[in-house]
């Protein structure tokens, strides 16, 4: 029989009762309850019976999935209310259609949600309710302390995104690092010296791609420009408004290297109104390789993400976590897939691979 709303209610604010009297996160009280091998038995015993005293029944199905009867996944895709980047968003799609059918082939189904990145937390709320066996969250955007707690508290979380200090969560990425010394070392090879990069380096990923572009530069003995950088949002339009910021300040531009592709392809129409030609005023390298920028006109360069490997190895990872196994964090390597944007009479012989 199904609990109606008001049982459903009450239910949590018992749990949330005995996890104040027991001083563990509700999260443990929730595991306890479940008979999981995590939670130490002195710590289950006093759990138990406080729950006994307050009557709490013990939901049979929860305890079910605890048990891995459950073969649901949670994947989570964070959004930012200032810059609120579409599920629609090409490298969105291309992720999940590469963690589902990763999924599909170890058995488990996907359950799909968005949360304010702001409220990470919210990210566990399925585990915690047991309707999945762990979650997947795409991106880390500005909250790794938030990451580390969910990590800390014993969540099965694995993150795609970039490797950072002091992290207790695993991740899964792209060379992020290597990715950006593609792209700019390409261009200086093209005979670019004027090189803008357009990225929010507040966001860990984009940080490590500005830190290839800034080595690639300094090995070819070259400053990186404070006012050739643009703090572009991941956010289609935005390319387009990198390229007005930038003639605005009026500096002096050959080349740009955009932080996905997206934001390369409205910058070339934006330089297009602007009446320059791409690639022969400024040449233009994107990030990613989504399914359109080899059909883009002209066709797109751009620095491949790994997508098919990266949803076999987050689904790879977060059950060894499920499991009990450590998951170690891994960098995947990245591509250079040189195209028409970049400069006319190269071929794809020029594409070069990254060493993770």
């Amino acid at each position: 029989m199904h609990k109606n709303p008001g049982e459903k209610a009450r239910q949590r604010l018992q749990m949330a009762d005995i996890a104040r009297l027991a001083g563990v996160s509700t999260s443990t009280v929730s595991r306890a309850l479940s008979g999981s091998k995590l939670v130490n038995e002195e710590t289950r015993t006093r759990i138990l019976e406080l729950a006994r005293s307050l009557k709490y029944s013990i939901n049979s199905g929860a305890q079910n999935l605890r048990l891995k009867q459950n073969r649901t996944v949670g994947v989570v895709v964070p959004y930012d209310s200032r810059t609120p980047q579409h599920l629609s968003d090409p490298f969105f799609l291309s992720m999940l259609g590469s963690l589902a059918d990763a999924l599909t082939e170890q058995g488990f189904d996907m359950l799909l949600s968005r949360v304010d990145a702001e409220t990470l937390d919210a990210a566990a709320q399925a585990f915690d309710s047991g309707r999945v066996i762990g979650v997947i969250l795409i991106g880390q955007w500005r909250h790794h302390e938030q990451l580390n707690q969910l990590a800390a508290r014993h969540v099965p979380i694995v993150v795609w995104g970039a490797q950072l200090p002091q992290q207790l969560y695993c991740t899964i990425g792209g060379d992020n690092a290597a990715g950006g010394r593609l792209a700019t070392e390409h261009l200086i090879a093209r005979g670019r010296r004027d090189i803008a990069f357009f990225g929010d380096t507040k966001l860990p990923e984009v940080a490590q791609r500005h830190q290839g572009y800034r080595e690639a530069l300094a090995a070819a003995g070259m400053a990186a420009a404070a006012q050739l950088h643009v703090a572009a949002a991941f956010l289609p339009q935005c390319g387009a408004e990198a390229v007005d910021e930038l003639l605005r300040r009026g500096v002096p531009f050959d080349a740009v290297f955009a932080c996905s592709d997206l934001l390369a392809m409205t910058a070339i129409n934006a330089l297009r109104r602007h009446g320059m030609r791409v690639p022969e005023d400024v040449a233009v390298v994107g990030y990613d390789d989504i399914e359109l920028s080899s059909y883009f006109h002209p066709p797109l360069s751009t620095v491949r993400q790994p997508i098919r490997a990266a949803g076999r190895a987050l689904v790879e990872a977060l059950l060894a976590l499920v499991d009990g196994a450590p998951a170690v964090s891994r960098q995947l390597a990245t591509e250079l897939v040189v195209r028409a944007t970049s400069g006319a009479g190269e071929t794809a012989g020029e594409a070069a691979k990254t060493t993770c």
